[in-house]
Order: structure tokens, then sequence, then C-alpha cells
């Protein structure tokens, strides 16, 4: 085995945007409702829609009652029905009717797999009932099989008219898979909406505590949100109306989930395995706000531009129409809502929603993956919607799209076209959101992608991962090596960070069986939270940026090694960021410049494994995360384990 040296020069490289390594959020994978959203009912409104269909044919079917059956589930003593007749609100029209012929008799509630209660931890329960002649107690209560292990009274006396009720319960004991369940104790008609239970340490009374915290974990520089393909819709009608998640939640307009219908055959316009996936809106874009605030990121909201997902249908919205305009108003009342004073019309709304500062929005995406075709006049659009954005709002940095891929003439079209402008108006587009989903190979021989790029027009890497192989429900896939490309091809991303200035690995989130889409960032179930190895490689680059890239060599050329250096002014380190891909260790030598007095003693965080195909899993969550050491490096000597990627952290002086 020879010995490589690395030679660092005192030479500064390229500035380093703060914040460059971010998130890319999407309600994918059951990733909201049953995942970030601390909610764990399923339907609590009533209001689920089935959703089927394939390519420009998609159709939905009312199903308020989805997920709720009676309890106990056997005889005909109880009936559920939805009512409509006077409910608590327009935009959530439908309701729960319960009647029961005798005591005793309740409704239970699917919640995904169930639901889950830690000893020790409350849970706050609530929901809104109405009874014109019923005058006993409405008990709530979690069941384990045929025992109720946790039960109150949410309400001891319902009247004729719309109450919410709401209680504070603690659990005693651990329980996985229980079922809730409302119980009347008389027989009586009852109607229901707006069903809860959340656990109260949910963050900002809405996060699931254990997911937030791992993204706050990351130390992300921003989120991307809410997609991805569901702010265009498989068609228009279910696009991402951002208007339509804020303000209080029973006036939240829910809708059915563009990836309700994700792999439907082409020839089958029936339901999927997923046909039941909504979004209720529990999480809006105040909340996505909130979040950003929480976890420390800037937000990236990305607006529909009238059209729907080129993939799933041609639907498209002319720009010459009256109907084009809304799609304009809401980009402007978006930053007015994020930004405004409180004595604007959204600003107020802002302010009234428990938020009276600005979010200080900087950035927004026009479109998703758009790209130019003879009838689709993404550039045009891009154009009419930059215009009114500057000319209102000149601070505003604008993020425009390459198209879904970086191999196609799209992506070519898209950069003349962005190049063109950008000589025109400096200010045209901040950078380009470029998509990969590439295969392992792909990603180490692209090491050096950006290297010739133009340097007046920047890039965001928007989406990115690789694909050992892609499908519903497969963790597996999202193995050490898989990070270990990944991270070797940020190598060459942090190398240009004067080009690249942003970088999300996508999808972020999956729930176990529940997901169509792998690889993903974040796996989970109803007790559990794990970060992929590649969770931890993005971890690893934005914990471990600088401020500016340092200029180094690798002695030889090599197939195994990727390597980048920055200092951190703050800390007074060199930062080294080393991959090694192959099975054996790789001896590398430190040549440091004397003008930098580097300590022999530093700081190492290594990711590596026994196996290039280990990953983590709900049961064995750290089976691959990194772990730290001081070293002290004879002759400046570090051995990199085989399948590893480390950061090395120098400290020098001047």
């Amino acid at each position: 085995m020879s010995m490589q040296k690395l030679h660092v020069e005192k030479k500064k490289g390229v500035p380093i945007s703060p914040g460059m390594i971010g998130l890319f959020y999407e309600d994918i994978n059951y990733c909201c409702d049953g995942g970030l959203n601390a909610e764990m009912i399923e339907n609590p409104a009533f209001e689920f829609v089935e959703a089927m269909g394939s390519n420009d044919r998609y159709s939905t079917k009312f199903d308020g009652l989805y997920g709720w059956i009676p309890f106990p589930s056997t005889g005909d003593d109880a009936s559920l029905s939805i009512g409509t007749m006077n409910p608590f609100h327009e935009n959530n029209p439908h309701y729960l009717q319960f009647k029961a012929s005798r005591s005793q008799l309740g409704i239970t509630n699917k919640a995904f797999e169930g639901i889950h209660l830690k000893a020790g931890a409350s849970y706050i329960i609530s929901a809104y009932l109405r009874s014109s002649s019923y005058t006993g107690k409405v008990t709530v209560s979690v069941y384990d099989k045929e025992q109720a292990v946790l039960s109150a009274d949410l309400a001891v006396f319902v009247t004729d008219t719309w109450v919410k009720y709401e209680i504070k319960v603690t659990s005693e004991m651990n329980l996985r898979h229980g079922r809730f369940v409302i119980a009347i104790t008389e027989a009586a008609s009852l109607e229901v909406d707006f069903v809860s239970m959340k656990p109260a340490n949910a963050v900002c009374g809405v996060f699931r505590s254990d997911i937030a915290d791992t993204l706050k974990d990351m130390q992300p520089g921003f989120l991307r949100f809410p997609g991805g393909c569901i702010v265009e819709g498989n068609e228009l009608s279910n696009r991402y109306r951002w208007k339509n998640t804020v303000g209080p939640l029973e006036a939240r307009i829910p809708n059915w989930n563009r990836w309700a219908v994700h792999n439907n055959s082409r020839d089958d316009f029936s339901a999927g395995p997923y046909s039941h996936y909504n979004q209720t809106y529990a999480i809006g874009y105040y909340e996505y706000f909130m979040l950003c605030e929480y976890i420390g990121a800037k937000p990236l909201p990305v607006q529909n531009v009238g059209l729907a997902c080129q993939y799933q249908t041609s639907q498209l919205v002319e720009t010459n129409t009256p109907e084009f305009q809304e799609f304009i108003d809401d980009v402007l009342d978006l930053i007015e809502f994020a930004n405004g004073s409180t004595d604007s019309q959204w600003g107020s709304l802002r302010a009234k929603m428990g938020h009276p500062k600005p979010f200080h929005l900087e950035m927004i995406g026009i479109g998703n993956e758009q790209w130019e075709t003879e009838r689709v006049n993404f550039f045009e659009r891009y154009t009419i919607f930059e215009k009114v954005i500057h000319d209102k709002y000149t601070d505003i940095k604008l993020i425009g799209s390459a198209g879904p891929d970086v191999t196609s003439e799209h992506y070519t079209d898209a950069w003349d076209f962005y190049k063109m402008k950008q000589n025109e108006q400096p200010d045209f587009t901040y950078a380009v959101d470029e998509h990969y989903y590439r295969p392992v190979e792909w990603l180490y021989e692209n090491n050096h992608f950006y290297d010739n790029y133009p340097r007046n027009v920047k890039v965001f890497a928007g989406e990115y991962a690789a694909h050992i192989r892609s499908g519903f429900n497969m963790p597996e896939v999202n193995t050490l090596e898989a990070g270990l490309s990944e991270a070797a091809f940020l190598t060459g991303v942090e190398r240009n960070a004067d080009v690249v200035v942003l970088a999300s690995y996508a999808p972020l989130f999956a729930r176990v069986g529940f997901a169509q889409w792998s690889p993903n960032l974040i796996w989970f179930d109803d007790h559990v939270c794990y970060g992929t190895p590649s969770y931890y490689v993005q971890k690893l680059y934005a914990g471990n940026m600088g401020n500016y890239t340092v200029i180094n060599t690798l002695s030889q050329d090599t197939s195994c090694l990727y390597q980048t250096v920055s200092y951190d002014e703050r800390a007074g380190e060199l930062i080294i960021k080393l991959i090694n891909s192959s099975s054996d260790l790789q001896e590398v030598q430190f040549d440091i410049d004397e003008a930098y007095q580097a300590a022999a003693q530093v700081k190492a965080t290594i990711l590596t494994s026994v196996n290039k195909d280990d990953h983590n899993n709900i049961n064995e969550p750290d089976k691959v995360k990194p772990y730290e050491k001081v070293l002290t490096l004879t002759g400046m000597t570090y051995q990199a384990p085989a399948h590893s990627f480390s950061v090395i952290r120098v400290p020098v002086e001047f």
C-alpha cells in the first residue's frame, strides 16, 4: 500500500455560502400526517377521499368514514354515518354521526398502525362534540387488545352546539399498536368532528419531537417546502394552495395527495395501495415557517406557475388568461404573509396566528421541476414571475428550474436560457435548481461535475441521492456505500462553492411501510426515528463547512480517495473531509503548509461500518453511525478506514 500525500496550501480557494447544506421537504411517504405532524389520529375531520387513476385520468371518491369503525366492532347495535347539516366550519363540511342502542359503545380509529404510548408521557386529546339529547359522559381510552390502559372523561355534558372538549392524560405504560376509542355511557346519538390525540411534548404544539429534533441536529441552512411534485399536483385541482393551509385548523381546506396515485398502472384507473393518502394541512405554511425558526433554517418555499405535474398530466393555465393572475397573486401574497407589516392583509393574518414579527423570507422557488416544451412555455412563465416579484420586492432571491435531470436537452435548454438572461440582468436568477437521482458509480465519477460551470449563474443542487435500487418501502437501499458516494460527490460541490450555493438531499422522510419512494434520508415508524448513512453525510457536511475552501492536492491520482479542505475562521481549524471508497485502509499523510503551524492532536469524526452494504433499520437504528476520536498524528499521517467518510479538524495558528 503506497502512502498518499495530501498537500494543503496556505491559499484560499472560494468562499462557501453560509448554510449551503439544507433540507428538501415534501409530503411524500406519509411524512407529514403520520410523521412530522404529531397528530396520531387518521382522518381526524372525516373529510378523506379515495384517489384513483393515472396520467390525465384522475378521480376521487368521498370516503369520510375511512379509518373509523364502531367499537366493539361486532354486532349491529352501533352505527356510523356522515352528517353535513350545520357543520362547525363550511370548509370542512362533514362530521361523524354516531348512534348507539346501548351504553359503553363507541368509535375507534385506525391511527395508521395504532396508538403508541410511552410510560410517563402526557397526551392532549380533544374533539368537537354536539348532541341535542345526550346527557351522559364521553370517555376517551386507549386499548391494548380488549383492555383499556388509559382512560379519561373527555366531556361530562354535551350541548346542542359544537364545543371543543380537551383533556390532558398521562400514560403509565409503554404500548405499541393501541386502539383509540371514544365511547358514550348511555344509548344516544352523538356528533363528532376534529378528533385529535397528540403528545404533550409536540414541538410548537405541532411537530413530533424526535423527528423535529433529528432535523435540528443536522444544523441545516435552509428548508425547501412544500415539495416537490405536490406543488404542481397530479392535476391543477389538487395542487398545493398555500392559502388553504393557513388560519385556524378548522378552516383549512384539505386535499388529496399527489402521491396517492404514484405508480398506478397507465391502463388501470382504479385505486392503488395508498389511495387514501390525504393532506389535512395540520402543518401548513405558517407551521413550515415556524419549523424553519425552530431548526435554524432559512425558509425556501416553492410556488406553482400555472402548471400541473408534467410527468402526470397535460394540464396548464395559459399565461394570457385571467386565471393565470391567481398564481401571480399567490406568490406576492405569500411574501406579504411572511414579511409584511401587521397592518397588511396577509401580515395581519400571520400576526393573528401568533407571529407578529416577520419570518424574514429571502428566497422563493419559481416552479418545481419544470422544463420547456413546445406546449409548456416555462421560460416565459418564469420571466413573468421574475418581473412581477422584483418590481415589488427587489431583494427576494429567485430559484429557477433546470428540469428533471442533468443529462437531457431540457437541462441544456434551461442553462442556455438562464445564462442569456443573467447576462442582461444580474439578479434575474439567484440559483438554478438541478436534480439528479443517479447510481453510486455516477456520483463517484462526476466528482468534477461543477468544475467548468459558468461562475455568473449559481446552482441549487435541490434534489440528489444515490439510487442503488428504487421502489416502495425499501429502507435497505440506504446503504453506507450510497452515503459514501454522495459524500464523494459533495467534495466537488464544496470545492465549487462559488457555483453551488445551496444543496439538499431528497426525499427527506419516509414512514416504514408507507413509502412510495426509496431511498430517503430519514426513516421512522410510530415510535422510532433514525437517520440513514446519507443523513449522517449531510449532517457532517452541514456542521463542518468552513468559511472558504483551501487549495489542496493529492500526490497521486486515485479512484478511491476524495477530499476537500476548508477553513473555519471562528474555530481556527482546517476542516479536512476524506472519503475512502475502497475495501482497504488507505494511509494519507497531511502535508500542511508550515505557515499554518498545525497541531499534531486533532479531532476526527468517522462514518464507517463492517460492510459497504450495511444500513440502519428500525431494529438497529444506530448500526451505521459516526463516532468521534482524538488522534495524535504521527508524522501527520492518517489511516482512513475502508469504506469511510472522515472529517478531521486540525487546529492551526498563523
